[in-house]
C-alpha cells in the first residue's frame, strides 16, 4: 500500500515489494488440542487405563501425561538416560530442541511405570521400541493413533497436548514459581537475559516437589474424586 501511494503520489517509479512475492512465506502456527479442564483430564485418563492396545504404548501415553515432555523425547527414550535409584531421566542436549541437556524428575507414578517396562524392554535400548525391530523406536503415528483408537479427535487432544494440559494446570495451582514450570517444560526464553537466567536457575528441588504434586493431582483426577485445591493442600 505504502509503495502504491508513493507511485501514485510520484514518489515512486515502480513498486519493488512486487519483487518479493513469492519468496516470503507467512509462518504457520500449528495448533495442537489439549484438554486442561479437570473433569475432562480425569476422563482422558482413565480411557488410557483402559486402553487394550500395545502395553508399552499405554505406558508411554502415561509417561507423557506424567512427565511432560515432548513427544519425541519420549519415543526415543533410552535405558541409559534413566536412574531410578535417584528418580532422574536425563536428556542429552542432542534430542532437545534447545539442545541443551534436560532432567525429568521421576515422581513416584512414572517409576512405577518405567521399572515394568524393564521386563518388556528392559534388555534393549529404547524404552519403547517398534513393534517390527527393537532397533528403532515406536513411530510419531504411534501415540496418536493410540489417542485416536480411545475415541478422541485431532481437535480434542494430541501427544503434544499433554505438555499445554500440564501447563496450565500447574500455573492454575498458584503454588510454583513460573519459571520452575518453564524450566521444567524446557522451553527456551526469548530475552537473553532472561534465558542466562532460567539456564542457571535449575529449580531443582521445587521441581523435585512439583512433579510429585502433578502425578499425586493426576491420580486425584482419575479417581474422579473431590478436586482440592493444591495451593491449600497439606504437601
Amino acid at each position: 500500500m505504502v509503495c502504491r501511494l508513493a507511485i501514485a503520489t510520484g514518489r515512486a517509479e515502480r513498486d519493488p515489494s512486487q519483487d518479493l512475492r513469492g519468496a516470503l512465506v507467512t509462518p504457520k502456527t500449528k495448533h495442537r488440542a489439549a484438554i486442561v479442564e479437570p473433569k475432562a483430564i480425569g476422563a482422558l485418563l482413565r480411557a488410557i487405563d483402559g486402553y487394550d492396545g500395545h502395553v508399552p504404548t499405554r505406558a508411554g501415553l502415561l509417561l507423557l501425561a506424567l512427565t511432560f515432555v515432548r513427544p519425541k523425547e519420549l519415543r526415543q527414550a533410552e535405558w541409559n538416560e534413566f536412574d531410578l535409584e535417584a528418580a532422574v531421566w536425563t536428556l542429552p542436549a542432542e534430542k532437545m530442541k534447545m539442545r541443551r541437556p534436560h532432567r525429568v524428575p521421576l515422581s513416584v507414578q512414572a517409576l512405577v511405570i518405567v521399572r515394568n517396562l524393564q521386563s518388556l524392554s528392559g534388555k534393549g535400548r529404547y524404552l519403547f521400541p517398534s513393534i517390527r525391530t527393537i532397533l528403532r523406536p515406536i513411530s510419531e503415528n504411534t501415540l496418536n493413533a493410540a489417542l485416536r483408537r480411545l475415541g478422541y479427535g485431532t481437535n480434542e487432544v494430541t501427544p503434544h497436548g499433554f505438555r499445554s494440559m500440564a501447563s496450565v494446570r500447574l500455573n492454575e495451582m498458584g503454588r510454583w514459581n513460573p519459571d520452575a514450570i518453564e524450566r521444567q517444560l524446557a522451553h527456551q526464553e526469548s530475552n537473553d537475559v532472561r534465558r542466562a537466567y532460567t539456564h542457571a536457575a535449575e529449580f531443582w528441588t521445587e521441581r523435585v516437589r512439583m512433579m510429585q504434586v502433578w502425578a499425586d493431582y493426576l491420580d486425584t483426577l482419575r479417581q474422579g474424586g473431590e478436586i482440592v485445591p493444591l495451593r491449600s493442600a497439606g504437601y
